[in-house]
């Protein structure tokens, strides 16, 4: 499953040059992961009440153009694996051109929320959620 979401760049994301700084890229990532996770009715609130969390244990980001002040970008992420760990892609298109931008991944382990243990795979209740949305047709 992927999600499409569009944003224009704002003048708090740029430096003199209004040139977006690289580190705000996985806020953009994460606007479209977020959306990702919502079409899966897995936000933040309902994972929690689930007794998980998600954090980060690697991202990776290739620059290929600038993004500039009033760009409008479209950022998709696509849920790549979800047994071990959630592996998400993400792609950052010229809303115009559909070029792409910068490309990137994030994997999320998934932790009890109570204790922030570390589980070795993903819980089977979270697995078929995954499974049952990936094979309904938009």
């Amino acid at each position: 499953m992927s999600v499409c979401v569009c944003h224009q760049i704002p003048f708090h994301d740029v430096d003199s040059l209004e040139i977006v700084w690289h580190g705000h890229y996985y806020k953009y990532f994460e606007l479209a992961r977020t959306a990702l996770y919502r079409s899966y009715g897995l936000d933040v609130n309902e994972t929690r009440s689930m007794g998980y969390i998600f954090p980060v244990i690697e991202s990776h980001c290739r620059y290929a153009q600038p993004l500039h002040y009033g760009q409008k970008i479209d950022i998709s992420a696509s849920l790549l694996a979800h047994e071990v760990y959630l592996h998400i892609e993400y792609n950052i298109l010229h809303e115009r051109t559909n070029k792409s931008l910068a490309r990137g991944f994030t994997k999320q382990a998934v932790c009890l929320a109570e204790d922030g243990q570390l589980l070795m795979q993903v819980p089977e209740n979270l697995n078929r959620i995954l499974d049952i949305q990936k094979d309904v047709k938009p």
